[in-house]
């Protein structure tokens, strides 16, 4: 287990040294660690240089292999605590950034008072999905929300889907379109379009549907999030393609249906499959579902407790 446990903090920190001030022991400590490691096993798991460490093909299989591990050690020590002191342990979420369906500060507000004992850790994915699924991969975070399409979740991650978004055409007042009942996705090819950075799941969704129509798209603003994109509509900087309840009530943005696409996506709390989740993590999943926001802005509650079993 010490082997596992240096093994997979030198993967997350990319370094023996910021491994073993993680680990509060010494580099040699962590180094003979690993070296035993790979002579156990018959294989090389980092590539080591003077400027970075990097996984090997072996390591890269390992990593999932390690974390299961680990998590299955917390279960039973999560047991234990159950019947003893309390849940314990750590949970590291991967945040989407400008995520406006989830009361987060409510929910993990709650979680720190119900659970004391249980550190959380909550960081924002400035990629977008594309960086939460990474994270996940790497064992940088336990959990991460993810704003994807129907289909569009990795198989390697069990996913509990919280909301599904539709969304609409979001014209500036004053665009020649304002006026418009609706819109066909042909009379879009001319237009400049405001969307997220490439990784952002909605922005793979767009451009694949796009794409698939034959429509050239140009996109003159990568936005930082939901909240920022409708600034940039709202100055006429571009159209849209944003969630209805983002320009609800709007006066200087109309939300224009698109008559042949309803750019749907869902969003979700995703786990790397081959790790179980822990006692403290079905907790906070219990909690995020109790502080949703429905699309049309109504709070919602789901039971994603259930949906592990």
């Amino acid at each position: 287990m010490r082997q596992l446990e240096y093994f997979v903090a030198v993967a997350h920190e990319r370094s023996f040294t910021l491994a073993a001030r993680r680990l509060h022991v010494v580099q040699s400590a962590v180094s003979a660690a690993i070296a035993s490691l790979e002579r156990d096993l018959k294989v090389t798991l980092f590539e080591r240089s003077a400027q970075r460490v990097v996984l090997t093909e072996a390591g890269t299989a390992l990593l999932p292999e390690a974390l299961a591990v680990m998590d299955a050690v917390q279960g039973a020590r999560d047991v234990v605590d159950e019947l003893g002191a309390g849940m314990r342990g750590k949970v590291r979420v991967g945040l989407l950034p400008g995520l406006g369906l989830v009361d987060l500060p409510a929910a993990a507000g709650e979680f720190r008072r119900r659970y004391q004992n249980v550190e959380l850790q909550l960081r924002v994915e400035p990629e977008g999905s594309a960086g939460v699924i990474v994270g996940l991969r790497h064992g940088d975070i336990d959990v991460g929300f993810l704003g994807v399409g129907a289909g569009s979740v990795p198989r390697e991650l069990t996913a509990w889907e919280l909301l599904r978004v539709p969304q609409v055409l979001a014209v500036p007042v004053g665009h020649r379109l304002a006026r418009r009942r609706s819109i066909a996705l042909a009379e879009l090819a001319d237009e400049a379009f405001v969307d997220f950075p490439p990784g952002f799941g909605t922005r793979t969704l767009i451009d694949q549907t796009f794409e698939a129509a034959g429509i050239e798209r140009r996109v003159v603003v990568e936005a930082l999030g939901i909240d920022n994109g409708v600034q940039f509509v709202r100055h006429g900087v571009g159209l849209g393609i944003l969630p209805g309840y983002a320009v609800a009530g709007d006066e200087q943005i109309r939300a224009i249906p698109i008559s042949d696409q309803t750019f749907q996506w869902s969003l979700y709390m995703a786990t790397l499959r081959k790790r179980k989740p822990s006692a403290a993590l079905r907790a906070l999943l219990g909690l995020v579902s109790t502080h949703l926001r429905h699309p049309d802005g109504t709070e919602l509650g789901a039971d994603l407790v259930n949906q592990q079993n």
